[in-house]
């Protein structure tokens, strides 16, 4: 099994996790890597997510050999086998700990900058990495929780090697994997996009699962009661005509919008960036569909990619599919456009009868859609990055032609892919206040 990323793999393993719902649970992330896995195991369990923040305690002469760990507040846990085995004096593990201590403070430090850490005394430990080779790291990590109090530890990755929960031993209650493949060498072997993950990407993450919602779900989960997550995700085959498409459907508990997601040329529903920003509604109440525009044998012509009026009939006929689900039939429809998918969005929601309630459009080419820009009537946002000079300036154009309400708001610092640290955050922060305004007053569901 190949993961497309760190998001797809997390919703796989919160799938495989359904039983700990209504348990005490803090979910607990390694940084770095694991805390964006952790994200949809918290959301799908209700629960607080935190980060467990450990530095394995190596042997000095042989320091991938662990003799124990290190972990905030000064928790240590040691292995005296091993200890005495390689003649550690008490100077050199006082020296290896100093150190490790301090890097360990350092990192928790920033992350903690904003909110304290969870307790974890009488609860049940879900600590979550985004796959395990040695297994060291996480074995020290569930080592810390127990020795901060935790009651059950529940050791969750995507991926690991044939018998690693051998390797764990008794340091976790409980391991869940989604897959064991054989001839395991790394685990980015089995991820599409497996990029490294930043300091910054990881106090995000902790800071929206910190919001208000996922307090009270997190208020639920320790009083023993089941809490919904924001919204249960399924994968779904979108119909549009007679052809069948692959899509991803999030629809939260009486969510008064659903927001479809128009990728852009070379992308699909797997992109990070929109799934990203799908986070971001969901968490605020909206429902989502990513889905692939075209099937896999269409996109092997290149032309069919660039082809606005091709998927401009295919986002309408996954949108009228859209409408006939039971969970979403009485939310109001908006669309989330990105680069050429923009333009597919805008032509769209020009077409009489459409009925869309707000579009936005991240990096996007509107530019494409004329000349149906003046017909579009559903109030539009067009979000660029202030970097992205001639993508700017091709939406300043478009702008110009829109007669519906709009709105052109520019990302300080941005590029055309949002990938600055902070920028993308802010794109999402703008399309969620943008349907969040839009979405509930489309007049035709009003009436």
């Amino acid at each position: 099994m190949v993961f497309a990323d760190r998001d797809d793999a997390g919703r796989r393993l919160a799938a495989r996790l359904g039983h700990l719902r209504g348990e005490p649970v803090v979910v607990l992330g390694l940084p770095r890597g694991g805390v964006p896995v952790a994200v949809w195991v918290a959301r799908a369990l209700g629960a607080p997510l935190d980060v467990i923040v450990v530095r394995k305690l190596g042997v000095p002469f042989q320091p991938e050999l662990g003799m124990g760990a290190v972990g905030e507040n000064g928790v240590r846990v040691l292995n005296p086998k091993v200890m005495q085995a390689c003649g550690v004096s008490q100077d050199d593990l006082a020296a290896v700990q100093a150190r490790e201590q301090a890097a360990v403070d350092a990192r928790a430090a920033r992350y903690r900058a904003r909110r304290p850490r969870q307790p974890l005394a009488g609860r049940v430990a879900v600590v979550v990495d985004d796959g395990i080779a040695t297994g060291s790291t996480a074995r020290a990590a569930c080592q810390i929780a127990r020795a901060l109090g935790a009651a059950r530890v529940v050791l969750a990755v995507p991926v690991a090697p044939p018998g690693w929960q051998a390797r764990i031993g008794a340091d976790a209650d409980e391991m869940v994997s989604v897959d064991t493949p054989r001839g395991f060498f790394a685990i980015g072997q089995y991820y599409a996009r497996f990029p490294q993950v930043s300091d910054e990407e990881v106090i995000a993450c902790l800071e929206r699962a910190a919001t208000p919602q996922s307090t009270a779900q997190a208020g639920a989960s320790q009083s023993g009661a089941a809490a919904d997550p924001p919204g249960r995700g399924e994968e779904v085959e979108p119909e549009a005509g007679v052809v069948r498409l692959e899509g991803y459907l999030i629809v939260p508990e009486g969510a008064p919008g659903m927001v479809v997601f128009v990728h852009g040329s070379g992308s699909s529903r797997h992109s990070p960036r929109n799934r990203h920003v799908a986070s971001v509604l969901n968490d605020a109440g909206l429902g989502t569909l990513l889905f692939d525009l075209l099937t896999p044998e269409e996109e092997l012509d290149r032309a069919n990619v660039f082809d606005i009026g091709l998927l401009a009939g295919r986002l309408a006929g996954v949108t009228g599919w859209l409408r006939a689900q039971p969970r979403a039939t009485q939310a109001a429809v908006g669309y989330f456009g990105a680069s050429t998918g923009a333009a597919a969005a805008l032509r769209a929601a020009a077409e009489p009868g459409a009925r869309i309630a707000a579009v936005v459009s991240r990096g996007g080419r509107p530019d494409l859609a004329r000349p149906r820009l003046p017909a579009v009537t559903a109030p539009t946002l067009l979000i660029v990055g202030g970097h992205d000079e001639v993508v700017l300036d091709l939406n300043r154009r478009a702008q110009a032609e829109l007669r519906c309400e709009n709105d052109l708001a520019v990302v300080p610092g941005a590029t055309h892919l949002f990938e600055e640290p902070g920028t993308l955050d802010a794109a999402a922060g703008l399309a969620r206040d943008w349907f969040l305004s839009h979405l509930p007053h489309d007049p035709a569901l009003a009436g």
